[in-house]
């Protein structure tokens, strides 16, 4: 199976332009895109909810970019293979985000349901990244974590 927009012309900007058209569209207050190493950062604020996604991007100097079956590419040639690897990226995250919202606007799923990994914590973290290592806990020891202390029961019959 290939991956969606393997061969897409759209360039990042272009996507990360519909991206940011859609969030407007869909009610969006806030929007943000940056970039650092490889990884580019796309968030917004809909409904209250901090929003971030971190879109990893291909390594420039990866192997599948620099060499081809026969050798090594030119540098442009891979320059150009990492651009194509980088756009359809981009494209799949313009799908998933206008996917999540359309779910979310069909009444198919509420947006924390559909955004749930990506929402913001107050301590900077997203869900996932503060979920994770739970998870892996959990199934680590054969049992979830109880949600919430066990209080002893009441004393007496004023219940």
């Amino acid at each position: 199976m290939s991956r969606y927009a393997a061969s897409t012309e759209v360039s990042s900007s272009r996507s990360r332009d519909e991206i940011e058209r859609i969030l407007e569209r869909y009610g969006a207050d806030q929007f943000l895109y940056g970039w650092q190493e490889d990884n580019a950062v796309v968030g917004f604020r809909m409904g209250g909810r901090h929003i971030r996604f971190i879109l990893p991007l291909p390594a420039k100097d990866d192997r599948r970019f620099t060499h081809h079956s026969r050798g090594a590419r030119e540098p442009a040639a891979a320059l150009k293979e990492w651009e194509q690897a980088t756009r359809q990226r981009w494209r799949a995250l313009a799908l998933v985000i206008k996917a999540k919202l359309e779910a979310v606007e069909s009444g198919i799923s509420v947006f924390e349901d559909e955004f749930m990994a990506n929402i913001v914590l107050p301590g900077g973290e997203t869900v996932s990244q503060f979920m994770r290592p739970q998870i892996a806990e959990a199934y680590r020891i054969g049992k979830a974590p109880n949600m919430l202390p066990m209080l002893p029961a009441p004393k007496g019959g004023d219940a």
